[in-house]
């Protein structure tokens, strides 16, 4: 075991798994020289070579659907977008085409596309946004969303080997944030499970990405008066643990569904519903979703943290749970 940031068990999960296959090789913008637009592959071009740490031009269009070609002819390809929100000009590449390939001709596509996303450091609202519940929508994909430096290396090995299109969503306000202990070998983290942040019997809290740690703050405060909240971390969206979710519910009988995303549309309103038709019964109240607001990432710091999902939002939100 190692401790490491965030940001290293990415880098050291995409390492592990080029050197243990061949046909694993990295491509997109500045991610050869300058070691990615965060440094994730830095000196990965010396080790492996510029024909497995490509330099791209600047079209995301062109780096999916040049993955796409090279998954087609069995290479496996790991694309990074600088931000999440730069897939939006490979949307077509994407869902049109990865994503449809096998119900068209029964082939596998297993590419990888590393999605830096999140707000918290006053990007604005091209560099900040958590765009994961419009692909989450899509049949053919899977949308992966890892909270701890030691999911984040082992759900990049599993999505490496997946034989599908992978969106891997790497919060940026984790990455030299949150450490942990993490294997120095390799293994994988199955997709589809939830993994239980932090115990609990008074309320489950569903969430994913940096708003585990949000919730777990909240949860850890609110233990003070008594109540304590579990935080169930889905870890995956496509496909989500909706057993475990309701075995939460069940227990519980309280629920609150917590994201970065903005509201409307946003996954959580899937999980509120799927609660809704399935365990109503088990419910002691309403299901209560905080989610970001319907408008753009603001620049100003303040407005920022007025969009994003706060501790003392979620802190509020289960206080009206415990007292319903």
């Amino acid at each position: 075991m190692a401790e490491m940031t965030y940001i290293q068990a990415i880098s050291d999960a995409l390492r592990v798994e080029m050197r243990r296959d061949p046909r694993v090789f990295l491509l997109g913008e500045d991610v050869g020289v300058y070691g990615g637009a965060f440094k994730v592959s830095l000196g990965f071009q010396e080790e492996f070579g510029p024909w497995r740490v490509i330099d791209t031009p600047l079209s995301e269009t062109a780096i999916v659907g040049g993955a796409t070609g090279a998954a087609l002819m069995g290479l496996r390809p790991v694309a990074e977008m600088q931000f999440a929100d730069f897939i939006s000009c490979a949307w077509d590449q994407l869902v049109t085409v990865a994503a449809k390939q096998f119900f068209r001709g029964g082939t596998p596509i297993p590419i990888v596309v590393r999605l830096p996303s999140g707000g918290g450091f006053s990007g604005g609202p091209f560099h900040s946004q958590n765009p994961e519940s419009s692909f989450a929508h899509i049949p053919g994909l899977k949308v992966v969303c890892p909270a701890t430096p030691h999911d984040a290396k082992g759900l990049l090995a599993a999505s490496i080997e997946d034989p599908n299109p992978v969106l891997f969503f790497e919060h940026k306000h984790l990455y030299r944030r949150i450490k942990g202990e993490v294997p120095e070998d390799r293994y994988t983290v199955p997709f589809g499970y939830a993994n239980v942040h932090r115990p609990g019997d008074d309320a489950t809290i569903v969430t994913w990405g940096a708003m585990v740690h949000t919730a777990t703050e909240a949860a850890d405060e609110l233990a003070k008066e008594g109540f304590e909240a579990e935080v169930l971390d889905l870890r995956t969206l496509i496909p989500w643990d909706k057993d475990r979710v309701l075995e939460g519910v069940q227990r519980c009988s309280k629920v609150l569904v917590l994201h970065e995303d903005t509201r409307t549309g946003g996954f959580g309103a899937e999980i509120a519903a799927t609660i809704a038709e399935e365990v109503f019964e088990h419910l002691d109240a309403p299901v209560k979703r905080i989610a970001a607001p319907d408008t753009p990432v603001p620049f100003s710091p303040p407005l920022e943290k007025a969009f994003i999902p706060q501790v003392d939002d979620v802190v509020k939100a289960l206080r009206e749970l415990a007292e319903y």
